[in-house]
Protein backbone atom coordinates (compact mmCIF):
# COMPACT_ATOMS: atom_id res chain seq x y z
CA UNK A 1 0.00 0.00 0.00
CA UNK A 2 1.53 3.22 -0.80
CA UNK A 3 2.02 5.70 1.95
CA UNK A 4 -0.90 8.41 2.56
CA UNK A 5 0.64 12.09 1.26
CA UNK A 6 0.23 15.02 3.90
CA UNK A 7 -2.38 16.57 3.46
CA UNK A 8 -3.81 20.04 4.91
CA UNK A 9 -5.49 18.67 7.80
CA UNK A 10 -5.65 19.12 11.55
CA UNK A 11 -4.32 16.28 13.47
CA UNK A 12 -6.18 15.61 16.28
CA UNK A 13 -5.30 12.32 17.41
CA UNK A 14 -2.39 10.25 16.28
CA UNK A 15 0.67 11.34 14.52
CA UNK A 16 1.66 11.88 10.55
CA UNK A 17 -0.71 10.23 7.85
CA UNK A 18 2.16 8.76 6.41
CA UNK A 19 3.01 6.85 9.18
CA UNK A 20 0.00 5.27 9.40
CA UNK A 21 0.31 1.94 10.27
CA UNK A 22 -3.01 -0.41 7.82
CA UNK A 23 -2.04 -4.23 8.76
CA UNK A 24 -5.52 -5.20 9.85
CA UNK A 25 -6.56 -7.46 12.97
CA UNK A 26 -9.31 -10.22 13.31
CA UNK A 27 -12.34 -8.74 14.46
CA UNK A 28 -13.03 -8.27 18.26
CA UNK A 29 -9.00 -8.31 18.36
CA UNK A 30 -7.77 -8.78 21.76
CA UNK A 31 -6.07 -5.16 21.33
CA UNK A 32 -9.56 -3.65 20.14
CA UNK A 33 -11.44 -5.29 23.23
CA UNK A 34 -9.37 -3.90 26.10
CA UNK A 35 -8.84 -0.70 24.18
CA UNK A 36 -12.49 0.13 23.70
CA UNK A 37 -13.00 -1.15 27.73
CA UNK A 38 -10.47 1.43 28.93
CA UNK A 39 -11.87 4.37 26.64
CA UNK A 40 -15.12 3.39 28.93
CA UNK A 41 -13.68 3.26 31.83
CA UNK A 42 -12.08 6.33 31.16
CA UNK A 43 -15.08 8.66 29.94
CA UNK A 44 -17.79 6.70 32.63
CA UNK A 45 -15.18 8.29 35.29
CA UNK A 46 -15.20 12.12 34.20
CA UNK A 47 -17.75 13.96 35.60
CA UNK A 48 -18.54 15.11 31.60
CA UNK A 49 -20.43 11.96 31.64
CA UNK A 50 -23.54 13.25 34.50
CA UNK A 51 -23.28 16.51 31.87
CA UNK A 52 -23.65 15.00 28.53
CA UNK A 53 -26.12 12.06 28.44
CA UNK A 54 -23.74 11.02 24.63
CA UNK A 55 -20.94 11.23 26.07
CA UNK A 56 -22.73 8.69 28.65
CA UNK A 57 -24.33 6.77 26.88
CA UNK A 58 -21.34 6.13 24.65
CA UNK A 59 -19.09 4.89 27.53
CA UNK A 60 -21.77 2.41 28.54
CA UNK A 61 -22.00 0.69 25.28
CA UNK A 62 -18.24 0.29 24.98
CA UNK A 63 -17.94 -1.60 28.15
CA UNK A 64 -16.31 -4.95 28.27
CA UNK A 65 -19.67 -6.44 28.98
CA UNK A 66 -21.29 -5.27 25.76
CA UNK A 67 -18.68 -5.46 23.64
CA UNK A 68 -18.24 -9.25 25.10
CA UNK A 69 -21.67 -9.76 24.09
CA UNK A 70 -21.82 -8.38 20.50
CA UNK A 71 -18.36 -10.66 19.97
CA UNK A 72 -20.42 -13.56 20.89
CA UNK A 73 -23.26 -12.78 18.57
CA UNK A 74 -20.51 -12.07 15.48
CA UNK A 75 -20.14 -15.77 15.16
CA UNK A 76 -17.43 -17.45 13.93
CA UNK A 77 -18.85 -19.39 10.79
CA UNK A 78 -16.30 -18.10 8.59
CA UNK A 79 -12.39 -16.58 9.52
CA UNK A 80 -12.37 -12.94 8.72
CA UNK A 81 -9.70 -9.98 9.04
CA UNK A 82 -10.48 -6.57 9.05
CA UNK A 83 -10.68 -4.73 5.15
CA UNK A 84 -7.36 -2.59 5.87
CA UNK A 85 -7.94 0.95 5.86
CA UNK A 86 -11.65 2.52 6.51
CA UNK A 87 -12.54 6.77 6.15
CA UNK A 88 -15.15 7.78 8.38
CA UNK A 89 -16.78 11.13 7.10
CA UNK A 90 -19.23 11.59 10.20
CA UNK A 91 -22.11 14.34 10.37
CA UNK A 92 -22.23 17.46 11.41
CA UNK A 93 -24.75 17.91 13.76
CA UNK A 94 -24.63 14.68 16.35
CA UNK A 95 -21.47 14.76 18.19
CA UNK A 96 -20.90 11.74 19.29
CA UNK A 97 -21.19 9.83 16.35
CA UNK A 98 -17.62 9.92 14.66
CA UNK A 99 -16.78 7.83 18.42
CA UNK A 100 -19.52 4.99 17.31
CA UNK A 101 -18.39 4.62 13.16
CA UNK A 102 -14.72 4.94 14.49
CA UNK A 103 -15.35 1.86 16.92
CA UNK A 104 -17.32 -0.21 14.72
CA UNK A 105 -13.91 0.10 12.51
CA UNK A 106 -12.40 -0.30 14.97
CA UNK A 107 -13.81 -3.58 16.31
CA UNK A 108 -13.89 -4.75 12.30
CA UNK A 109 -10.27 -4.90 12.78
CA UNK A 110 -9.41 -1.88 10.62
CA UNK A 111 -6.68 1.02 10.64
CA UNK A 112 -8.97 4.18 10.58
CA UNK A 113 -9.47 7.47 9.82
CA UNK A 114 -12.17 10.00 11.19
CA UNK A 115 -12.93 13.11 9.95
CA UNK A 116 -14.57 14.30 13.04
CA UNK A 117 -17.71 17.47 13.27
CA UNK A 118 -15.62 20.94 12.54
CA UNK A 119 -17.90 22.41 15.18
CA UNK A 120 -16.56 22.65 18.54
CA UNK A 121 -18.87 20.22 20.25
CA UNK A 122 -17.22 19.72 24.09
CA UNK A 123 -18.40 16.10 24.00
CA UNK A 124 -15.97 15.81 20.56
CA UNK A 125 -12.96 17.39 22.49
CA UNK A 126 -13.87 15.31 25.85
CA UNK A 127 -13.60 12.11 23.65
CA UNK A 128 -10.52 12.71 21.50
CA UNK A 129 -8.96 13.85 24.78
CA UNK A 130 -9.32 10.31 26.24
CA UNK A 131 -8.50 8.55 23.18
CA UNK A 132 -5.49 10.40 22.86
CA UNK A 133 -4.25 9.62 26.21
CA UNK A 134 -5.05 5.93 25.81
CA UNK A 135 -3.47 6.04 22.68
CA UNK A 136 0.25 7.45 24.07
CA UNK A 137 0.27 4.41 26.48
CA UNK A 138 2.51 1.19 25.84
CA UNK A 139 -0.07 -0.89 26.09
CA UNK A 140 -2.16 0.76 22.80
CA UNK A 141 0.89 1.66 20.82
CA UNK A 142 -0.21 -1.02 17.87
CA UNK A 143 -3.95 1.07 18.14
CA UNK A 144 -2.19 4.08 17.95
CA UNK A 145 -0.29 3.10 15.24
CA UNK A 146 -3.35 2.36 13.05
CA UNK A 147 -5.67 5.22 13.48
CA UNK A 148 -6.02 9.45 13.12
CA UNK A 149 -8.68 11.36 14.04
CA UNK A 150 -8.68 14.37 11.83
CA UNK A 151 -10.37 17.48 10.72
CA UNK A 152 -10.58 19.59 7.92
CA UNK A 153 -13.14 21.72 6.08
CA UNK A 154 -15.40 20.28 3.45
CA UNK A 155 -13.07 19.78 0.68
CA UNK A 156 -13.25 17.26 -2.13
CA UNK A 157 -9.13 17.09 -2.97
CA UNK A 158 -8.87 16.00 0.47
CA UNK A 159 -11.55 13.49 0.96
CA UNK A 160 -10.85 12.19 -2.52
CA UNK A 161 -6.81 11.55 -2.00
CA UNK A 162 -7.82 9.67 1.49
CA UNK A 163 -10.73 7.60 -0.40
CA UNK A 164 -8.29 5.94 -3.10
CA UNK A 165 -6.46 4.70 -0.45
CA UNK A 166 -9.33 3.53 1.87
CA UNK A 167 -10.88 -0.42 1.13
CA UNK A 168 -13.88 1.11 3.02
CA UNK A 169 -15.80 4.14 3.86
CA UNK A 170 -18.13 5.01 6.62
CA UNK A 171 -20.35 7.86 5.06
CA UNK A 172 -23.13 10.12 7.05
CA UNK A 173 -25.24 12.93 5.40
CA UNK A 174 -28.29 13.49 3.66
CA UNK A 175 -28.88 12.01 0.36
CA UNK A 176 -27.35 15.04 -1.39
CA UNK A 177 -24.03 14.83 0.68
CA UNK A 178 -23.93 10.35 -0.27
CA UNK A 179 -24.34 11.17 -3.62
CA UNK A 180 -21.60 13.72 -3.96
CA UNK A 181 -19.35 11.61 -1.94
CA UNK A 182 -20.16 9.04 -4.09
CA UNK A 183 -18.69 10.61 -7.18
CA UNK A 184 -14.73 11.35 -5.74
CA UNK A 185 -12.60 9.01 -6.22
CA UNK A 186 -11.81 5.68 -4.86
CA UNK A 187 -9.93 2.68 -4.24
CA UNK A 188 -11.00 0.00 -6.83
CA UNK A 189 -12.38 -2.02 -3.89
CA UNK A 190 -13.53 0.36 -1.51
CA UNK A 191 -16.78 -0.75 -0.13
CA UNK A 192 -19.41 2.45 0.96
CA UNK A 193 -21.60 1.73 3.91
CA UNK A 194 -23.82 5.23 3.33
CA UNK A 195 -25.83 6.27 6.11
CA UNK A 196 -28.05 8.70 3.75
CA UNK A 197 -31.51 10.86 5.26
CA UNK A 198 -33.84 8.33 7.11
CA UNK A 199 -36.85 9.00 9.12
CA UNK A 200 -38.18 7.38 12.28
CA UNK A 201 -41.49 7.35 14.22
CA UNK A 202 -42.85 5.84 16.89
CA UNK A 203 -46.11 3.35 17.32
CA UNK A 204 -47.91 4.10 21.19
CA UNK A 205 -50.68 1.47 21.55
CA UNK A 206 -53.44 3.85 23.42
CA UNK A 207 -54.99 1.25 26.10
CA UNK A 208 -50.99 -0.19 27.01
CA UNK A 209 -50.66 3.51 27.93
CA UNK A 210 -54.55 3.77 30.12
CA UNK A 211 -53.54 0.33 31.85
CA UNK A 212 -50.09 1.71 32.58
CA UNK A 213 -49.30 2.58 36.07
CA UNK A 214 -47.40 5.76 37.20
CA UNK A 215 -44.39 4.55 37.40
CA UNK A 216 -44.34 3.12 33.70
CA UNK A 217 -45.88 6.49 32.26
CA UNK A 218 -42.92 8.45 34.06
CA UNK A 219 -40.37 5.84 32.77
CA UNK A 220 -41.93 6.18 29.31
CA UNK A 221 -42.19 9.64 29.48
CA UNK A 222 -38.21 9.22 30.47
CA UNK A 223 -37.47 7.05 27.31
CA UNK A 224 -39.53 8.82 25.32
CA UNK A 225 -36.99 12.18 26.08
CA UNK A 226 -34.01 9.83 25.69
CA UNK A 227 -35.32 9.40 22.34
CA UNK A 228 -36.40 13.16 21.17
CA UNK A 229 -34.44 15.47 23.18
CA UNK A 230 -30.74 14.78 24.02
CA UNK A 231 -30.25 15.70 20.15
CA UNK A 232 -33.40 17.67 19.89
CA UNK A 233 -34.76 15.39 16.94
CA UNK A 234 -31.86 15.55 14.69
CA UNK A 235 -30.76 11.73 15.24
CA UNK A 236 -32.19 9.76 12.50
CA UNK A 237 -33.70 7.22 15.03
CA UNK A 238 -35.30 10.39 16.64
CA UNK A 239 -39.02 10.12 15.87
CA UNK A 240 -41.16 12.66 14.38
CA UNK A 241 -44.34 10.97 13.84
CA UNK A 242 -46.62 9.30 16.50
CA UNK A 243 -49.17 6.64 15.48
CA UNK A 244 -51.86 5.94 18.23
CA UNK A 245 -53.42 2.31 17.83
CA UNK A 246 -56.87 2.25 19.04
CA UNK A 247 -60.06 4.48 18.83
CA UNK A 248 -60.37 7.81 19.22
CA UNK A 249 -62.10 8.17 22.16
CA UNK A 250 -59.12 5.75 23.78
CA UNK A 251 -56.20 7.48 22.07
CA UNK A 252 -57.46 10.77 23.57
CA UNK A 253 -57.72 9.80 26.78
CA UNK A 254 -53.80 8.01 26.36
CA UNK A 255 -52.79 11.64 24.76
CA UNK A 256 -54.33 13.37 28.05
CA UNK A 257 -52.53 11.17 29.89
CA UNK A 258 -48.73 10.37 28.00
CA UNK A 259 -48.58 14.38 27.32
CA UNK A 260 -48.74 16.68 30.03
CA UNK A 261 -46.62 13.96 31.92
CA UNK A 262 -43.91 14.35 28.95
CA UNK A 263 -44.51 18.09 29.50
CA UNK A 264 -44.00 17.99 32.92
CA UNK A 265 -40.81 16.32 32.41
CA UNK A 266 -39.38 18.80 29.80
CA UNK A 267 -40.25 21.57 32.42
CA UNK A 268 -37.83 19.65 34.82
CA UNK A 269 -35.08 19.13 32.63
CA UNK A 270 -35.10 20.74 29.02
CA UNK A 271 -34.23 24.45 28.49
CA UNK A 272 -35.66 25.91 24.82
CA UNK A 273 -33.25 28.53 23.33
CA UNK A 274 -36.04 31.43 22.12
CA UNK A 275 -34.37 30.84 18.77
CA UNK A 276 -35.57 27.39 18.68
CA UNK A 277 -38.75 28.05 19.88
CA UNK A 278 -39.28 30.57 17.19
CA UNK A 279 -38.61 27.64 14.64
CA UNK A 280 -41.22 25.66 15.97
CA UNK A 281 -44.09 28.01 15.74
CA UNK A 282 -42.52 28.45 11.73
CA UNK A 283 -42.77 25.34 11.40
CA UNK A 284 -46.34 25.09 12.57
CA UNK A 285 -47.73 27.86 10.13
CA UNK A 286 -45.65 25.68 7.00
CA UNK A 287 -47.52 23.28 8.37
CA UNK A 288 -50.78 24.93 8.12
CA UNK A 289 -50.21 25.70 4.61
CA UNK A 290 -48.94 22.94 2.82
CA UNK A 291 -50.23 19.88 4.81
CA UNK A 292 -54.02 19.58 4.19
CA UNK A 293 -54.29 16.52 6.72
CA UNK A 294 -53.63 18.55 9.30
CA UNK A 295 -56.82 19.04 11.11
CA UNK A 296 -55.65 20.88 14.45
CA UNK A 297 -52.52 21.20 17.11
CA UNK A 298 -52.10 21.36 20.77
CA UNK A 299 -49.18 23.01 22.38
CA UNK A 300 -47.91 22.91 25.95
CA UNK A 301 -45.95 25.83 26.48
CA UNK A 302 -43.17 26.34 23.38
CA UNK A 303 -42.06 23.11 24.91
CA UNK A 304 -43.95 20.47 22.73
CA UNK A 305 -46.09 20.91 19.37
CA UNK A 306 -48.72 18.60 18.34
CA UNK A 307 -49.96 18.24 14.88
CA UNK A 308 -53.25 16.05 14.45
CA UNK A 309 -53.70 14.42 11.26
CA UNK A 310 -57.05 12.92 10.01
CA UNK A 311 -55.25 10.81 7.35
CA UNK A 312 -51.59 9.76 6.74
CA UNK A 313 -50.05 11.46 3.97
CA UNK A 314 -48.14 9.04 1.63
CA UNK A 315 -44.88 11.68 1.83
CA UNK A 316 -45.23 12.45 5.57
CA UNK A 317 -41.37 11.33 5.78
CA UNK A 318 -41.14 15.10 4.20
CA UNK A 319 -42.18 16.87 7.19
CA UNK A 320 -40.51 16.83 10.42
CA UNK A 321 -39.52 18.56 13.30
CA UNK A 322 -37.08 19.74 16.11
CA UNK A 323 -37.20 20.33 19.51
CA UNK A 324 -40.56 18.84 20.34
CA UNK A 325 -42.54 18.73 17.23
CA UNK A 326 -44.89 16.26 16.72
CA UNK A 327 -47.13 14.59 13.94
CA UNK A 328 -50.00 12.94 15.18
CA UNK A 329 -52.22 9.63 13.62
CA UNK A 330 -55.00 7.64 15.46
CA UNK A 331 -55.75 4.32 13.79
CA UNK A 332 -56.80 0.88 15.06
CA UNK A 333 -55.64 -0.76 11.65
CA UNK A 334 -51.38 -0.70 11.64
CA UNK A 335 -52.12 -1.70 7.99
CA UNK A 336 -51.90 1.52 6.90
CA UNK A 337 -47.73 1.44 7.55
CA UNK A 338 -47.98 -0.45 4.17
CA UNK A 339 -49.36 2.88 2.87
CA UNK A 340 -46.29 5.63 3.90
CA UNK A 341 -43.57 3.10 4.63
CA UNK A 342 -40.61 3.18 2.12
CA UNK A 343 -36.55 2.93 2.01
CA UNK A 344 -36.40 6.32 4.09
CA UNK A 345 -37.95 4.67 7.13
CA UNK A 346 -35.63 3.36 9.76
CA UNK A 347 -36.72 3.48 13.39
CA UNK A 348 -39.98 2.42 14.82
CA UNK A 349 -39.98 2.83 18.43
CA UNK A 350 -43.22 1.57 20.68
CA UNK A 351 -44.68 1.28 23.48
CA UNK A 352 -47.64 -1.61 24.30
CA UNK A 353 -46.99 -3.26 20.80
CA UNK A 354 -46.08 -6.96 20.37
CA UNK A 355 -42.30 -5.80 18.71
CA UNK A 356 -42.06 -9.35 17.02
CA UNK A 357 -45.39 -9.00 15.52
CA UNK A 358 -44.45 -6.06 13.66
CA UNK A 359 -41.48 -7.60 12.58
CA UNK A 360 -43.04 -10.18 10.83
CA UNK A 361 -45.53 -7.75 9.45
CA UNK A 362 -42.76 -5.41 7.40
CA UNK A 363 -41.31 -9.12 6.06
CA UNK A 364 -45.34 -10.57 5.29
CA UNK A 365 -45.99 -7.15 3.92
CA UNK A 366 -42.42 -6.51 2.18
CA UNK A 367 -41.79 -3.15 3.26
CA UNK A 368 -38.66 -1.64 1.90
CA UNK A 369 -37.99 0.26 5.19
CA UNK A 370 -37.99 -0.10 8.71
CA UNK A 371 -34.46 -1.50 10.00
CA UNK A 372 -35.12 -1.44 13.48
CA UNK A 373 -38.17 -2.12 15.90
CA UNK A 374 -37.16 -0.88 19.38
CA UNK A 375 -39.06 0.34 23.20
CA UNK A 376 -39.58 3.65 23.27
CA UNK A 377 -36.47 4.83 24.87
CA UNK A 378 -33.91 2.83 23.13
CA UNK A 379 -33.99 4.33 19.23
CA UNK A 380 -30.35 6.34 19.99
CA UNK A 381 -29.07 2.80 21.24
CA UNK A 382 -26.18 1.61 18.57
CA UNK A 383 -25.61 -1.35 17.76
CA UNK A 384 -23.35 -3.60 15.25
CA UNK A 385 -26.90 -4.05 13.17
CA UNK A 386 -27.47 -0.62 11.95
CA UNK A 387 -29.69 0.91 8.89
CA UNK A 388 -29.57 -2.65 7.69
CA UNK A 389 -26.02 -3.72 8.13
CA UNK A 390 -23.92 -5.76 10.12
CA UNK A 391 -21.67 -3.27 10.33
CA UNK A 392 -18.23 -5.63 11.70
CA UNK A 393 -19.25 -8.22 8.91
CA UNK A 394 -19.33 -5.01 6.52
CA UNK A 395 -16.10 -3.84 7.53
CA UNK A 396 -14.30 -7.12 7.41
CA UNK A 397 -13.68 -9.48 4.57
CA UNK A 398 -13.37 -13.17 4.84
CA UNK A 399 -10.19 -15.72 3.83
CA UNK A 400 -12.23 -18.66 2.45
CA UNK A 401 -10.94 -22.37 3.17
CA UNK A 402 -13.35 -24.20 0.40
Amino acid sequence: MKQIPELPVTLRVGGALNTLECKPLAPYSTQAMEFMAALSKALLALPAARQYPDIAAFGYWCRAANLAKLAREFGTQYPRIGRGLVLHIAPANVPVNFAFSFAFGLLAGNANIVRIPERDFPQVEIICDEIARLFALPVHSRLAAMNRLIKYPRDDEITGALSVHCQARMLWGGDSTIAHLRKLPAHPRSVDIAFADRYSFCLMQAEAVLRADERAIAELARGFFNDVFLLDQNACSSPHLVIWQGDEEQAAKAQDRFWPTMASYLQQRYEIAPIHAVDKFVNLCRTADRLPQASGSTRHDNLIYRVSLDALPSDIERHRGQYGFFYEYVTADLGCLAGIVGERYQTLTSFGIDRDALVRFIIDEGLTGIDRVVPVGRALDMGAIWDGYNLVQELSRIVSTA
